[in-house]
């Protein structure tokens, strides 16, 4: 059985008003997936992504492209924490939450 990974990215580029957190959160979901997205006020995305380490990494891989629109221009990438994962709504497994 694999490890669970959790990693947290900030995204950035012309990453807010292209659809990029509703892409990610499809995405997410269709691979299994858990953790959140938001926008953040200085322009980027950031993301907290939970799974095997498979998993993770090629979110991460397709977080670098984005939905059609999207402009990516580098992304961090940061160890989190379970606890990381609490900003998510309700018992979803994937979320878009407020903006910080």
């Amino acid at each position: 059985m694999s490890e669970r990974v959790i990693r947290r990215v900030i995204v950035h580029g012309r990453v807010q008003g292209v659809g990029y957190r509703d892409w990610t959160r499809h995405v997410a979901r269709a691979r299994g997936i858990e953790g959140w997205v938001r926008n953040r006020n200085d322009g980027s995305v950031e993301a907290v992504f939970a799974g095997t380490g498979a998993g993770v990494s090629d979110m991460i891989g397709a977080c670098r492209k984005g939905p059609p629109s999207a402009v990516v221009t580098d992304i961090e990438e940061h160890d989190a924490v379970v606890s990381d994962l609490d900003l998510r709504r309700g018992t979803e497994r994937f979320s878009v939450i407020a903006t910080v």
